[in-house]
């Protein structure tokens, strides 16, 4: 039986094959961004629910998506016209959104208060940035995630119109091959994004290419 790690004060993760079959890895600790960047960085990620502890997973296998896989089908590229893609614009805005906005097959909701002001904070530092789509001048759809080096870690998306989360992540992917990025992070299974192309890659494989992409720099990116 794996016994998890408590995590108390100190920045510190065990080793990620100490993680359950599930992929937990530990739990405690806090959501400092010293803690979520030494995290993030290592391939794990915060994800409970209000009223347990903080826990933080690292699953074998990784949904990634390769930027140059890509599906970028004809009947998606026609609706560009139909939004205005913007970044950082509104970036607790997504993420309240993202936390609000009901999707089909999920109840309840992970991004609780305090991890918003976490990576509100992260997103001032320069690490954690937004994607938007907007029609109208009002915020329909987009995503967030986390950035480190030339790795991006992709946490949430919604959309309040059709397609309109597919443009802002379309338009993600072509911003990040033009920066030099080849991985996105998609944590766990998603029929949605395997849709765009997104596959499972062993956990091994997942932090070697961390290793490399977080390498190319970790100064806070400007967007």
């Amino acid at each position: 039986m794996i016994e998890l790690a408590y995590l108390q004060n100190e920045i510190y993760f065990p080793p990620l094959e100490n993680a359950t079959p599930e992929g937990l890895l530990a739990y405690g600790g806090d959501l400092s961004a010293k803690r979520l960047l030494y995290a993030y960085s290592r391939g794990i990620f915060p994800w409970y629910n209000e009223g347990d502890p903080i826990l933080w997973w690292a699953p074998d296998p990784r949904l990634v998506l390769f930027v140059d896989e890509f599906k970028l089908r004809k009947s998606l590229k026609k609706r560009f016209k139909h939004f205005e893609v913007r970044y950082d614009t509104a970036f607790k805005e997504v993420m309240q959104a993202c936390r609000t906005v009901p999707r089909e097959g999920q109840e309840g909701t992970w991004i609780l208060p305090e991890l918003i002001d976490a990576f509100c904070g992260l997103h001032e530092m320069g690490y954690a940035h937004s994607v938007e789509a907007w029609q109208e001048g009002e915020l329909v759809g987009g995503l967030y995630g986390l950035v480190i080096g030339k790795m991006f870690f992709g946490e949430s998306m919604f959309a309040k119109v059709s397609d309109a989360s597919k443009v802002a992540f379309a338009h993600l992917v072509s911003r990040l091959k033009e920066e030099g990025f080849t991985l996105i992070d998609c944590q766990v299974s998603s029929e949605h994004l395997i849709s765009l192309g997104a596959r499972e890659i062993s956990r091994q494989e997942f932090t070697e290419h961390i290793n490399v992409q977080i390498s190319k720099g970790n100064a806070p990116s400007q967007w």
